[in-house]
């Protein structure tokens, strides 16, 4: 999740400044737009009360990584998905072109 993305479009879909939700969220601008622009990342507490003072929620989904997929193994999985591949027809032109610059 890119937290300064969410804060971002929370607050932009609030129509707030980022002065107006320093305000709200009892933070500085300055701290804000460290978070939108990726200079820092604040902790899920922080990033819980920016996302409450703009009058959105924030949830969380934690989901697993399926390691074993139908019986195989993920290296199985990929060998079986390669093996797949070599079946279709390759949409690529057998050789490179590239445009010529200067005397031909």
């Amino acid at each position: 999740m890119n937290a300064g993305l969410v804060i971002r479009t929370a607050r932009k879909q609030s129509n707030l400044s980022l002065r107006a939700l320093a305000a709200r969220a009892g933070t500085s601008h300055a701290t804000l737009s460290a978070y939108e622009h990726g200079r820092v990342d604040p902790t899920t507490a922080v990033l819980s009360r920016i996302i409450k003072a703009t009058g959105h929620s924030l949830e969380t989904t934690l989901l697993g990584i399926p390691t074993d997929i139908e019986g195989l193994s993920r290296g199985d999985e990929l060998i079986a998905v390669l093996e797949l591949a070599e079946h279709f027809p390759a949409r690529h032109a057998p050789a490179l072109e590239v445009p010529r610059f200067g005397p031909t």
